[in-house]
């Protein structure tokens, strides 16, 4: 994972967690223990375990305004941070959110950033790319979203791309700054730096096995397979005459919300007035997505009749 998110293996650290919200609570944690006074920003559009998070490190936060599309508002960032005298803010950038998929710019959150005269090394920015952390390492342009980009911290999920039959995740982050964080415990001559101690071995062995099964070229095809049934599906939908969008590097197709039955029939995950379907490299064939589609396509045409 080190390679995968370009930072060189001595100067990381990371531990396989209990999930995409221990991962990011690391994350949040570590920038808390770094800048004791920070305040976190985050988006509207991020994971609701964040709220959580923030209620168990009594950590100072503010809620940043989302863009449309689902991607953070730097101006609403850059203007809270500004009206707050914030000197070392906390940044919780998504690397896909929950919904509809969109990546925060980490190049302009740091540019903004920079322009109002807060030097690099006063704050701290952590990633959480619970499902596209294992996307865009595997295909040709990807948006920033790497150590060698400005991350501070990461958290991945192990049972979304990855497969891992256990949920788990994984969290990785600097080493030198993690260190400023360790205890060590006497009685078992060992230093702790994760937040859960004691952990089960399985689930870094499902991680291991997963990884080890498939080679970067294995990888980078079943990503591709995955993105061509999100723009198939997209394709689809728009052809119907219903708006769906895909984001670059995606495998997120978000359209408007059916009618209870469809949803329910299909267990989709709503929001909103929107719906979305992800595309995972188990869709071998589009028979599932084109059974979804025909019964949106079949309740639009009730619904305007």
């Amino acid at each position: 994972f080190s390679n995968l998110f370009k930072i060189p293996f001595e100067e990381s650290w990371g531990y396989v967690t209990n999930g995409g919200t221990e991962s990011n609570m690391f994350g949040c944690y570590l920038g808390r223990e770094l800048f004791p006074d920070g305040t976190l920003y985050y988006s509207k559009d991020t994971h609701y375990s964040v709220a959580k998070i923030v209620k168990l490190l009594r950590i100072k936060s503010q809620l940043v305004e989302s863009q449309p599309n689902g991607e953070m508002d730097y101006d609403d960032l850059i203007k809270k941070i500004t009206i707050s005298g914030e000197k070392h803010p906390i940044i919780f950038a998504n690397i896909g959110t929950t919904v509809r998929g969109a990546i925060d710019d980490i190049s302009e959150i740091q540019n903004r950033i920079a322009a109002i005269g807060i030097p690099r090394d006063q704050y701290y920015l952590h990633a959480d790319a619970a499902l596209s952390g294992m996307i865009l390492p595997f295909v040709d342009n990807p948006q920033p979203y790497t150590f060698a980009d400005g991350i501070d911290s990461i958290g991945v999920s192990g049972h979304k791309m990855i497969g891992s039959p256990i949920p788990c995740g994984i969290v990785v982050a600097k080493k030198n700054n993690v260190d400023r964080i360790s205890v060590e415990i006497d009685y078992i001559a060992a230093h702790d730096k994760t937040i859960s101690g004691s952990r089960n071995g399985h689930t870094p062995l499902m991680m291991w096995a997963a990884v080890r099964s498939h080679s970067d070229a294995e990888w980078r095809r079943r990503i591709g397979h995955s993105l061509t049934m999100a723009k198939y599906a997209v394709d689809r939908f728009n052809a119907a005459g219903i708006d769906a969008l895909c984001h670059k590097n995606s495998i997120t197709v978000v359209f408007p919300k059916p009618s209870e039955w469809v949803w329910k029939k299909h267990c989709l995950a709503i929001s909103g007035d929107v719906a979305h379907l992800i595309t995972t490299a188990h869709h071998l064939d589009s028979s599932q997505i084109d059974e979804l589609i025909d019964d949106v396509i079949a309740d639009k045409n009730q619904r305007a009749a």
